[in-house]
């Protein structure tokens, strides 16, 4: 592979240094003026400036990034890309009023997606998350976690997971797979919860092992699985040598201190905390994962409180939520937006959020998430002079080109 070296970047966002950021250090993006990358072999081999790399890099092919800003990929530490049709009719419903709660005690919400991903073929899923997966590089985005979730039976949750695994083969960036067959009570179970909770501890889970997904996540809320049937989820997970995350505090508030012994790699959504619960995040490794693109979809006026969790010390990331009905979306750009604006982010936490301390939240930080040597050369270029552009122009796409272990593709050339 040849060398590549990436020149005279405007600010080259390196992020070198501890992770994962914690208060005043998600600030600190080790900004490099006239910035340089140098590319081997899908590696990062050097960063510094443009004179100073130039004299050591004479073969490489060379890019000019002038009035350009450098940045790791964004790391998208939660999505749900595995489904087979939007959820038009739920989104008309809450655009007339009707709530998330409602829409799911009705049968819509996540129950709406389980038939068309029992009916569809592996190919259509796979076809399905790896055009997902496109769209998000397109935006600067290099590595995703990737959930199933909408099939909430066991063949439909096997087929999910493997339509990951053939779309990643087919993807140059990096995925990591997650079972969520615990993400709410399908249909046929609705009567006896218990039963299912059986049959993802002692069926699906098993089934998985570590071939399929890294991690196996739970939705922790009403309507979805109580603490005590979460922990027995977890509890399978760990025993079947498997990773834990967890959906939780988005409608109601659940004691994230109860599954510490669980070791969550991150507790996502996070709407509903206390003081005791932001200081117990403030303390441990596990990572906050905000997702304020949902709260902006279900056009609910409360977000997730990341002052706090920020000025309590907590590791706080971002990611999209990607789903067909709570957050469609797949532009990490636009939640830190979203984070800048409704949640008071400054743009570089929102960025420190998005990229080092995401690729915390799938235990991946020694090789996502800043620009240093030895890491992988996952690169996000955008078309503006300052980095915080990037959150500030929404609705349009600055990302023109990104660097996918070090494959590269071109998007745009915004103006």
């Amino acid at each position: 592979m040849t060398a590549i070296l990436l020149t005279h970047a405007s600010q080259l966002l390196t992020l070198r240094g501890d992770t994962p950021r914690r208060a005043a250090s998600m600030r600190d993006l080790g900004i490099v003026s006239d910035g340089a990358v140098l590319i081997e072999n899908g590696k990062i081999s050097a960063v510094g400036s443009t004179e100073g790399l130039r004299k050591h890099s004479k073969s490489a092919e060379e890019i000019d990034c002038t009035n350009r800003v450098v940045l790791p990929g964004f790391v998208d530490s939660h999505t749900h890309p595995v489904f087979a049709h939007p959820r038009l009719i739920d989104f008309e419903k809450r655009i007339g009023g009707v709530s998330y709660e409602e829409i799911a005690a009705a049968g819509g919400g996540i129950r709406s997606s389980i038939r068309g991903v029992r009916e569809s073929s592996p190919n259509e899923l796979a076809h399905h998350v790896l055009s997902a997966l496109n769209e998000m590089s397109a935006h600067g985005t290099t590595t995703a976690e990737a959930k199933s979730g909408y099939g909430l039976d066991l063949v439909s949750e096997i087929r999910s997971l493997k339509a990951i695994q053939n779309a990643a083969r087919d993807w140059p960036g990096t995925v990591v797979a997650t079972l969520l067959a615990a993400h709410v009570v399908p249909p046929e179970h609705r009567d006896h919860p218990d039963e299912y909770v059986r049959i993802v501890c002692d069926e699906m889970i098993p089934a998985v092992g570590g071939k399929l997904a890294a991690y196996v996540d739970v939705f922790c809320d009403r309507g979805a699985f109580s603490p005590e049937q979460s922990l027995r989820i977890l509890g399978a997970a760990v025993a079947n040598g498997l990773m834990t995350r967890l959906h939780i505090g988005q409608l109601t508030h659940t004691a994230l201190e109860v599954f510490a012994e669980f070791h969550p790699a991150s507790v996502d959504h996070l709407d509903h905390l206390t003081d005791a619960d932001i200081a117990w995040l403030g303390k441990t490794d596990t990572v906050a994962t905000l997702l304020p693109a949902a709260n902006y979809f279900l056009g609910l006026s409360a977000f997730p409180p990341a002052r706090k969790l920020i000025d309590a010390g907590a590791a706080v990331a971002l990611a999209t939520d990607y789903n067909p009905g709570t957050s469609p979306t797949t532009s990490m750009p636009f939640v830190l937006s979203v984070a800048c604006t409704h949640m008071k982010m400054t743009p570089a936490e929102a960025i420190s959020a998005a990229t080092l301390n995401s690729a915390s939240a799938v235990n991946l930080q020694h090789r996502k998430g800043s620009l240093e040597p030895g890491k992988d050369a996952d690169i996000a270029i955008f078309d503006v002079q300052d980095y915080r552009e990037i959150p500030y122009w929404f609705g349009v796409n600055r990302c023109w080109k990104t660097f996918l272990q070090g494959r590269a593709r071109a998007f745009s050339t915004a103006s």
